[in-house]
């Protein structure tokens, strides 16, 4: 690992492409980590609900949302602001500073890590009281540890981030994964058939683990770079700087980053505190309301947030270049960037959500197969939820948009708004006991509807970017409809021989990723120049070339 530093700093030094190549080096670690960590997240909440089910999911998904928005609060802005403190002053040759501005970040950290602790701990019963899911508490209380950790990994990352070394953080999210899967899973085991207050509570301490897991991992990396550092602030030009500045820096920057983030795991409250309040008071019995909620958590979001792995590596790419674009005053990279950007994402979503809505059932009952009843009463929460994977994908295109145009704060009080909406129909579809959960399915889907229109005229007015609709949303709904037509048929008919609905499944959902590559170059959803924008776009290409899909 210490030679592995030494390549990257050097490499930080250097100009031009080789400062780019190290960019993209950076990024591709991140997106491989994240989707790695995105399988293993799968991995742990299928067999999580084949055991506890949707109302062992309702104290999860209680607690998880909490620990989320404090979380954020505690961390989540740190890696970026300490990562761009710490690069902009290893550009000077200040490595002494960038160090002690790690040091700074770190305390600041910690102090709000243990604030949000002593919240979440002591404040267990209390909040659990407030979202009507009393059952919740024991989870909060198996999830708070995790927040005393969290702070300290993630501005250790930061650190590394800056120097422009990414493996320590994609090496450290992966353990935490594995670790969290682990101990979840077999805490979950060991209580799920006496109580699943304890077996949810089990399933929440495994991200604690995980975490503790990360930050031993962490430590022992820092250790190991120590004579990498040593050495850099031996080389190290000497400027006088105090924590008073360095705060104030902190702070400029952490402010705007931890608001942004933060609008999420709001959302996902807004959801723990309305839904199981309306649906008591649209007459559902506790056991009832627990279940309908968890039916979200439990069933639902696994599936639903699976498709974020794409949406999130788009988005890492599309930042820098409109950024550059916007910078250097190129309005046509800029408008091609965006555009390439948002048809990228129909392409991706289309298929995913139109999948989903078509083969809701059959994919639910195969994965949840010993929550059989339950996995069929999530089908039209599924459904609904699917419309908004196409939704967040437009909404996200949009804000990374305007915030690599610098309208870092735009987008975050659209999104806001986005928030209030969901709330106010969240709130009164829940109410009617003929909708129930799915009002807050559908109330998420308004919010990213509105966000995204917020975002889209704020992005015209900033840049005045014209969008092609045929092309970028049209021609891929075209192409993903006939998909989702030989998804249905397929599955139908494969049903009728077998009788085996996993097998039929699989196997639709196997022809219906084929049908989708004929259709998208039939249609001209795809073009020529487009695909091998993509890594191995030329092979994907010819491939197409000798189906005699497309032309040479």
């Amino acid at each position: 690992m210490t030679e592995d530093v030494n390549k990257d700093i050097k490499n930080t030094e250097n100009k031009g492409g080789q400062t780019s190549t190290l960019m993209m080096k950076g990024a591709t670690i991140l997106v491989i980590a994240g989707i790695v960590s995105k399988i293993f997240g799968a991995i742990f909440r299928i067999p999580l609900t084949n055991m506890i089910g949707a109302e062992g999911q309702a104290y999860y998904s209680a607690a998880y949302a909490l620990y989320q928005l404090l979380f954020v609060i505690a961390t989540a802005g740190f890696p970026v602001a300490i990562s761009r403190m710490v690069s902009s002053r290893i550009a000077e040759g200040d490595f002494i500073n960038a160090h002690k501005s790690y040091k700074v970040a770190m305390r600041v950290s910690w102090a709000l890590g243990i604030v949000s602790f002593v919240v979440m701990y002591f404040g267990a019963g209390i909040i659990a009281g407030l979202y009507k899911n009393p059952g919740s508490e024991a989870s909060m209380k198996a999830i708070s540890v995790a927040l005393l950790f969290t702070p300290l990994v993630a501005s250790m990352r930061g650190y590394f981030q800056g120097r422009q070394n990414m493996k320590p953080t994609g090496v450290t999210e992966v353990i935490e994964q594995m670790v969290r899967v682990a101990a979840g899973l077999t805490l979950a085991f060991m209580f799920y058939k006496t109580s699943l207050v304890n077996a949810a509570a089990g399933a929440t301490f495994g991200a604690s683990a995980g975490i503790i897991a990360a930050f031993i991992a962490m430590m022992i990396i820092y250790a190991r770079d120590k004579d990498t550092r040593n050495r850099l602030f031996e080389e190290s030009v000497k400027r006088p700087e105090t924590d008073k500045s360095r705060l104030k820096e902190l702070m400029a920057f952490l402010i705007p980053i931890t608001i942004g983030s933060a609008v999420m795991p709001i959302m996902f409250n807004i959801d723990a505190a309305i839904i199981p309040r309306r649906l008591l008071d649209a007459g559902f019995d506790r056991v009832m309301t627990d279940k309908l909620y968890g039916l979200m958590g439990g069933f639902c979001d696994p599936i639903i947030n699976l498709p974020n792995i794409f949406i999130d590596a788009i988005c890492i790419s599309l930042m820098p270049a409109v950024t550059t674009a916007y910078t250097l005053k190129i309005k046509k990279d800029m408008d091609d960037h965006i555009k390439t950007g948002l048809k990228t994402m129909m392409i991706i979503t289309y298929p995913c959500a139109i999948g989903l809505i078509v083969l809701a059932k059959p994919i639910l009952t195969m994965l949840f197969y010993r929550k059989y009843d339950e996995a069929v009463m999530a089908v039209p929460a599924l459904q609904i939820l699917a419309v908004s994977i196409v939704t967040l994908a437009i909404m996200r295109t949009f804000s990374t948009s305007l915030q690599g145009i610098g309208k870092m704060m735009l987008p975050v009080w659209n999104l806001l708004i986005g928030a209030v909406v969901k709330a106010i129909v969240s709130y009164i579809l829940l109410g009617i006991p003929a909708v129930n959960i799915n009002g807050a399915a559908f109330g998420s889907v308004m919010a990213y509807v509105t966000a995204g229109i917020l975002n889209y005229r704020a992005l015209k007015k900033y840049t005045d970017v014209s969008l092609d609709i045929k092309s970028i949303f049209i021609k891929p709904l075209g192409a993903a409809l006939i998909m989702g037509a030989a998804a249905f048929a397929v599955y139908k008919l494969v049903y009728i021989v077998t009788s085996s609905n996993s097998i039929s499944t699989l196997i639709s959902i196997m022809i219906a990723a084929f049908v989708y590559f004929v259709s998208a170059f039939l249609t001209g959803a795809v073009t020529k120049d487009e695909i091998e924008l993509i890594p191995k776009g030329e092979l994907i290409y010819r491939l197409a070339v000798k189906l005699r899909v497309a032309k040479q």
